[in-house]
């Protein structure tokens, strides 16, 4: 593979070949971001699952490159170029894509990072870039142009405001925005999704609609089927490319220990799965106060938060309703049941809000409900996409 560098005006940008560099580069977002009140740096062992070419779920199918940007010898941005080979069957289109984009304020890092990605696509015969990705569509996606001063949520990338300005600096543009919102807990709430009785799961209008929890002794095969469904429920939808069964395995490995049979709803009509959602905890409830790199005093506060699930939030990250009843009567309902369920569920785990997201700014249906509770999105993240010119 040929080697890739830029350099201008004191920026230069290098791949990352070395493991000294790889460190720099999953920890970078932490020493550049540490002056900024509301950034809160993830774990470190979550990063390092997320990146980590020995740990990551996308380096066992697609292909990968990091970059770092430095001034003044030292290091201010980075960026990863990858091209996913599942995308590109599900989009029949030569896409390739960037992720883990985080800079300093200074607009020609940026365009200098986006430059060395484009040149690295370019070389694998890529026509677009897409992005951010971190690293593949399902997984951190977007970059933040709202909702900075929020509490920090599992798997949602923080930037700065300045970072998406730069990246339409450096000739992308926007492509679609996913839009979160924050669905507090308790009776107001409730109100707001008032279902009639008579259409409740389980009610005798609905008799053959049933719901039930993960099933901790089968959980590798629950985590099938949710990954079916979702797949089932959003092909051909924008952006969609489908789990595949090893990143499912991974993530239900990487969740295990948090997880209780409440956070999983799996609603089945006469016994066939037709809807379900997944509700993570919020691993940074877990690591307040303790920072990115635990001591072993800090490890055993967090598992002992994580034995008493003293988690206050958790956001949904799988939601899909089966195409077998997308077009009936009983498809229309199907999102207001889950949602309902989701507010049972987080009674039953104390949690004082659940993050739905990431939605697409065109899904006016689940929009149109959501906001019947909650008015206004909490969270904005934007994907960008430009030409690659030759």
């Amino acid at each position: 593979m040929s080697v890739i560098s830029v350099e201008s005006n004191n920026i230069e940008v290098f791949p990352v070949r070395n493991a000294k560099q790889l460190d720099i580069f999953i920890r970078l977002p932490r020493l550049i971001y540490s002056h900024f009140p509301d950034y809160i740096p993830p774990l470190d062992f979550e990063e390092t699952s997320l990146l980590h070419p020995k740990k990551s779920a996308f380096f066992r199918y697609g292909t990968a490159q990091y970059f770092l940007a430095y001034k003044d010898n030292k290091p201010v941005g980075r960026i990863s170029a990858q091209v996913d080979p599942n995308a590109l069957r599900q989009w029949k289109e030569p896409i390739g894509l960037f992720g883990a984009l985080d800079a300093v304020d200074d607009v020609e890092v940026v365009q200098q990072l986006i430059n060395a990605a484009s040149q690295w696509l370019r070389k694998h015969g890529m026509e677009k870039i897409r992005g951010p990705y971190t690293l593949n569509v399902n997984s951190e996606a977007g970059t933040m142009v709202k909702g900075q001063k929020d509490p920090p949520m599992i798997a949602m990338p923080w930037h700065p405001e300045y970072l998406g300005k730069h990246i339409e600096s450096s000739g992308l543009s926007k492509v679609m925005d996913l839009v979160s919102y924050q669905m507090i807990m308790g009776e107001k709430a409730r109100k707001a999704h008032k279902i009639p009785s008579g259409l409740k799961m389980g009610s005798s209008r609905l008799g053959n609609i049933t719901t039930r929890k993960l099933n901790m002794k089968e959980i590798s095969r629950d985590g099938e089927i949710l990954r079916q469904l979702y797949n089932d429920a959003w092909n051909n939808t924008w952006g969609f490319v489908p789990l595949t069964p090893t990143e499912m395995s991974i993530l239900i490995r990487d969740l295990k220990s948090m997880l209780r049979p409440e956070n999983y709803v799996l609603v089945e009509q006469n016994k066939m799965p037709v809807a379900v959602a997944l509700v993570i905890p919020n691993i940074y409830d877990l690591s307040k106060n303790i920072g990115p790199t635990p001591s072993l005093l800090g490890w055993a506060k967090i598992g002992y938060k994580v034995l008493r699930h003293q988690i206050q939030s958790a956001r949904v990250i799988l939601l899909g309703i089966s195409h077998s009843i997308r077009d009936t009567a009983m498809g229309a309902l199907m999102p207001s049941l889950v949602i309902d369920e989701l507010f049972n569920r987080g009674e039953l785990l104390s949690y004082k809000m659940i993050e739905l997201g990431w939605i697409l700014e065109d899904n006016k249906g689940m929009r149109n409900l959501i906001e019947r509770i909650v008015p206004e999105p909490c969270k904005v993240h934007r994907i960008f996409e430009a030409k690659l010119h030759y």
